[in-house]
């Protein structure tokens, strides 16, 4: 069995890399006692908390930590009819932390995601891997078959072009959990006590033309690079499906990156995933993203942008029209959300307006 990491007695980390231009992001319903476990690691930097559900409730945040706490009300007085994109009672309302954000990079986590263990028995910094990985070049063009050439003891193998070895800049670092997996809920119903237990120590690119499913607990990300894509949809409350916010942004955000020449890693950092939710709960908010994507996947496998695309807001906006068209007849919730992308990305620019160089 695997067991989080105690770290009670770990100095706090003084020199804490990308201090200034990193913020993390936390949705939550409840208050957040799990940030002691994270506090030697998290503590130096600044903490945007999105707050879910009942906005007259109380969230105590443990003393000591920098934070910003936004509830519905705030989200509905800061974005006014816009607001309506974010999503409530679902983890999709942490993106509204994204678009406040002022920073360059964006951590976020889940509240029952507690520090992993390696196989040294050393306690995960996650966050410490996660700005490693986006601070390094990614190769989506040509698979290394020592993943990640970039880490240390690592290189490029026999036969890789050396053209491509200079690599990309990473906008996405994807990480991992042990103990519970991010399963959907059919497959936590035939592997009820499954757990993860393997910590493999291994980084890689996600090569272009190639989709993953993006899991939103322990992810970070370049905001300045692909921020605007990081919209996690229309879902929970008022929608047909949840579940599936962190997965439509990553789709939405590989097909970008694969158009603007930017890479997606994965791998570390692990966290450890505390507890499982409700198979049965989850089924019901499952249930037609199970049968959509088989039409969802296909479409963003197809889904080519054009030359004159060359930001992030032009693409998704490209994109949007092709869920409009697409995906629609599937159903005509595909049609709202292409509407909220376009919305999202018009209240992402009012409150992030491009600067002139």
């Amino acid at each position: 069995m695997v067991e989080p990491a105690n770290t009670v007695g770990i100095p706090l980390n003084h020199r804490a890399l990308l201090k200034d231009e990193l913020d993390i992001v936390i949705p939550t319903i409840r208050n957040l006692d799990f940030l002691e476990m994270w506090r030697p690691f998290l503590q130096p930097y600044h903490l945007i908390i999105v707050q879910d559900g009942d906005p007259s409730k109380t969230i105590a945040v443990p003393e000591g930590f920098d934070y910003e706490l936004y509830n519905r009300n705030d989200i509905n007085r800061i974005l006014g009819p816009k607001a309506s994109c974010i999503s409530f009672k679902d983890s999709a309302c942490r993106c509204f932390g994204y678009m406040v954000s002022k920073k360059k990079y964006i951590f976020t986590i889940d509240d029952d995601c507690f520090v992993a263990k390696d196989p040294s028995g050393k306690a995960v910094n996650a966050l410490e891997q996660h700005i490693k990985n986006l601070l390094c070049p990614s190769s989506p063009f040509f698979f290394n078959t020592l993943y990640d050439p970039y880490r240390e003891g690592a290189d490029f193998v026999r036969g890789y072009p050396f053209s491509l070895r200079e690599g990309v800049s990473t906008a996405v670092s994807h990480g991992l959990w042990l103990n519970i997996p991010d399963y959907d809920a059919p497959t936590q119903l035939v592997k009820p006590k499954e757990r993860n237990t393997r910590y493999v120590d291994a980084v890689m690119t996600i090569p272009k033309g190639t989709l993953f499913p993006m899991c939103g607990m322990n992810l970070a990300f370049d905001r300045d690079l692909i921020g605007p894509a990081m919209y996690f949809g229309l879902m929970g409350d008022g929608q047909p499906i949840g579940r599936y916010d962190d997965m439509w942004a990553g789709w939405c955000v590989k097909v970008i990156c694969d158009h603007l020449g930017l890479g997606v890693k994965t791998g570390l950092p692990y966290i450890y995933h505390s507890k499982a939710s409700n198979p049965f709960v989850n089924l019901k908010k499952e249930y037609k993203g199970i049968f959509w994507q088989e039409d969802i996947i296909p479409f963003f496998q197809s889904a080519k942008l054009s030359k004159e695309a060359v930001t992030v807001q032009q693409c998704y906006l490209e994109l949007s029209k092709m869920v409009k068209e697409k995906l629609s007849p599937i159903d005509p919730y595909f049609d709202k959300l292409a509407d909220a992308m376009v919305t999202w990305i018009e209240a992402w620019d009012e409150l992030n307006p491009a600067t002139k160089a």
